[in-house]
């Protein structure tokens, strides 16, 4: 049932793509801004309350629907689990901003291109050349399909798998709403959204990082997984980015913007001085987003035949 849930919500998303700005979007929009201002009294304790009765709210409706309707039949849950799926997918959500910057790049219309990259990232876009746009396209894109699309296929296979979805798609919202908006930097609230959503990312970032390196120049990806995730500030991005660019072959990453600080211990100081300064691949270039294009709908293939040689064991079994 697993496998023809998440199926069927593809083919619906490919139909009809689901809107980031749908209403069930802005209302938990809106949900967790109230409880953020209902909770953020400044104490570090209570972004944790805060995040627990959002994900409570959320999740436990979720999971008592499912039940009844396994009480009920099991094509009731099917249902329902093709609903969920296709509410916690976001495969086509910001695909048209990607789109729209490859064509913009390909008829030589920069500035639009730099238009909607600072329209979708949220960054200062101005001046950027073409192998700018293309490689902050491309890292948006990667990482996007990672928490929209296969983020969401490994927590729906846990027991209970609709609420483990929407478990998963929520506490994303929250990492991102309590810490990236300038009155949030800096504050005790965020901060223990941001170190769940790092455990409950833990397994599924690297195994996003394998599809990536099986389906694309496995070499070069793992080198780069081993040898430059460390350098972002977020673990989980850098692996993701690390072996994805070099499962295409492509320089993602500036350590000027991502590099952390390190010790200066004498061994650590060996160790970074043996390291390789330089990622493997080349510049990002307009056809590295088509190349990204061919990479993800690959990774999601490997994901579907593996879910459903998964689903065919359960049969047999």
């Amino acid at each position: 049932m697993t496998f023809f849930s998440i199926l069927c919500a593809l083919l619906l998303e490919q139909l009809k793509p689901l809107r980031a700005d749908n209403p069930i979007y802005a209302a938990i929009k809106a949900l967790s801004t109230r409880i953020e201002n209902w909770c953020n009294a400044g104490e570090p304790g209570n972004g944790r309350f805060g995040w627990w009765v959002t994900i409570l709210v959320l999740t436990l409706p979720t999971a008592l629907i499912y039940w009844l309707c396994l009480r009920l039949n099991v094509f009731a849950a099917l249902l329902w689990n093709i609903t969920i799926v296709y509410l916690t997918l976001g495969f086509r959500h910001y695909s048209h901003y990607f789109t729209s910057i490859q064509l913009a790049l390909n008829s030589g219309d920069e500035e639009t291109a730099r238009s909607l990259l600072a329209e979708w990232t949220r960054l200062d876009t101005t001046g950027m050349e073409v192998s700018e746009i293309a490689r902050i396209a491309v890292e948006k894109s990667l990482i996007t399909t990672h928490r929209s699309v296969f983020g969401v296929f490994f927590w729906f296979l846990m027991p209970v798998g609709p609420a483990c979805a929407v478990m998963y798609r929520v506490a994303e919202h929250l990492s991102r709403a309590w810490n990236e908006p300038e009155h949030m930097k800096n504050e005790s609230f965020g901060l223990y959204a941001a170190r769940i959503f790092y455990l409950i990312d833990w397994i599924p970032s690297r195994l996003t990082a394998i599809a990536f390196a099986v389906v694309g120049n496995f070499e070069d990806a793992i080198y780069a997984w081993r040898n430059f995730a460390h350098r972002w500030n977020n673990e989980s991005e850098g692996i993701i980015l690390s072996a994805g660019g070099g499962a295409l072959g492509v320089r993602l990453g500036s350590p000027e913007e991502n590099a952390i600080e390190i010790p200066l211990d004498a061994a650590i100081v060996d160790a970074v001085a043996n390291e390789p300064e330089i990622m493997p691949g080349e510049p990002a270039t307009i056809r590295s987003l088509q190349s990204t294009v061919g990479l993800v709908w690959r990774a999601l293939l490997l994901w579907m035949l593996l879910l459903l040689l998964l689903s065919m064991a359960v049969w047999l079994a």
